[in-house]
């Protein structure tokens, strides 16, 4: 009864015990959009539920001296669906917000500052604590793709994940 009244409470209690009961990374990447010709840099945080999935925060940015500049807050969710021993394939799936700040200069016919983003995707990893990857995405509402390069550090790693 308490937990219907109060899914606050119940979400700070048990919240901790979650998190710690699974392995967390957080990194970063730089991103090339050659449709823009536009490059930026991200920052995500990364859940490990268990081998197969993984819940990824994500925020990017686009600095302004690109052609497009904006910024992107998000939740993706990765499936590993070719594991070997050093390494992993997975596919994505991205939403999130979308904040293109300097919408009033581009030539497309409904441009406007605040915008949803869904991608989907493809990317390479590896197993160890220091995981460099590799993803290519395609983002279905502006119909262009971007490539990230970046670096993830998983916390209490023991390089034996998989």
């Amino acid at each position: 009864m308490i937990f219907r009244k109060r899914p606050l409470i119940f979400f700070i209690l048990f919240f901790p015990i979650v998190v710690n009961a699974q392995t967390i990374g957080a990194g970063g990447s730089l991103i090339y959009n050659p449709q823009t010709e536009s490059a930026g840099f991200g920052l995500r945080a990364m859940i490990f539920p268990n081998k197969v999935y993984s819940i990824v925060p994500q925020f990017s940015y686009y600095p302004s001296f690109n052609k497009v500049h904006e910024f992107n807050i998000g939740l993706g969710i990765e499936y590993k669906f070719w594991k070997r021993k050093s390494y992993y394939i997975y596919i994505l799936g991205h939403g999130g917000y979308d904040s293109w700040l300097n919408y009033e200069e581009s030539p497309m016919k409904d441009a406007k500052r605040n915008n949803w983003n869904l991608e989907g995707g493809i990317g390479i990893s590896t197993w160890r604590c220091l995981r460099p990857f590799f993803e290519y995405r395609y983002n279905t509402k502006f119909m262009e793709t971007n490539a990230q390069l970046g670096l993830i550090y998983v916390f209490k790693c023991n390089s034996k994940y998989n």
